[in-house]
C-alpha cells in the first residue's frame, strides 16, 4: 500500500506517493484545492493508500502559520471522507527552500524552474520522505 503527501495551499496542492513498498517517495502532481476531492476519488479506485501526510505549516518559533487553518480544514475533511485511511502531519517549514533549491540545482531550464506546481510538488515529496524517514522505512 503506498503513502500519500500533500503541499497543501490555498491556491494548489502539490501531491507526492510512495511506490507500493514505501520506499521511494514520487512527485504526483499538482492540483487546484477544489479539484483534490475529485482526483482523491479517482486515483483511490486504482491505487491503494494507507496513509495521508499532510505538511503542517509552522513559524520558525513552532506555532502555528496563518494558513495552518486551512490545512487543519483539509485534514478535517480527509478523516471525515477517508476514514479508514490514517492521516498524519509533518512539519514542513523548509520544504518549499529545499524545494526550490532542489529545483535550481537540476539543470532545468529557468522558465521551468519557477513553476509554482513543481515547487508545490516537489515539497510534497520532501513531506512524505521526511515522513518515510521518521518512521524508518
Amino acid at each position: 500500500m503506498r503513502i500519500m503527501a500533500f503541499d497543501y495551499g490555498t491556491k494548489r496542492i502539490g501531491i507526492a506517493v510512495s511506490d507500493p513498498l514505501q520506499l521511494i517517495a514520487t512527485a504526483l502532481t499538482t492540483v487546484h484545492p477544489q479539484d483534490i476531492w475529485s482526483y482523491l476519488k479517482d486515483y483511490l479506485i486504482s491505487e491503494q493508500v494507507e496513509t495521508f501526510v499532510v505538511g503542517k505549516p509552522l513559524q520558525m518559533d513552532g506555532t502555528d502559520s496563518e494558513s495552518a487553518q486551512h490545512v487543519l480544514g483539509f485534514m478535517r475533511r480527509l478523516k471525515r471522507e477517508y476514514p479508514t485511511i490514517q492521516v498524519v502531519e509533518v512539519d514542513e517549514r523548509f520544504t518549499s527552500k529545499m524545494a526550490s533549491s532542489a529545483i535550481a540545482q537540476s539543470g532545468m531550464k529557468k522558465n521551468k524552474r519557477q513553476n509554482k506546481g513543481l515547487v508545490d510538488s516537489v515539497s510534497a515529496t520532501l513531506i512524505l520522505q521526511t515522513y518515510m524517514d521518521t518512521k524508518g522505512f
